[in-house]
């Protein structure tokens, strides 16, 4: 069994972070090294898949839910402009091997 993903942690209240939406399927953080006025990580709860790619092969539908969490993130925090990345890969720059996106906004 491995170890559950820091963003698991945080939702489960293990370990300290600034979660600002809460869905069934999906939960938002505040980024601890923003990159934006405002930048949140909008994140599925299910751990099954490591990056963008894998939940696109495996569960287009939730892909698209998520797509739409951050919309509403979007709306919520700001103006409903943003911008949307996924880091696939430690080459990429992605840090916690459970899929998220960065919700990028100017505030």
């Amino acid at each position: 069994m491995t170890e559950p993903s820091i963003f698991t942690r945080i939702l489960n209240g293990d370990i300290p972070g600034e979660i600002v939406a809460s869905t069934g399927k999906f939960f938002a953080l505040r980024d601890i090294a923003p990159q934006a006025p405002v930048h949140l990580l909008a994140i599925p709860k299910t751990e099954e898949y490591r990056n963008v790619v894998e939940l696109a092969a495996g569960d287009p539908e939730l892909l698209a839910e998520l797509i739409a969490f951050a919309k509403q993130l979007a709306e919520d925090h700001a103006d409903g402009d943003f911008r949307l990345v996924f880091n696939t890969g430690a080459n990429a720059g992605q840090t916690v091997a459970h899929v998220h996106g960065h919700i990028l906004l100017a505030a």
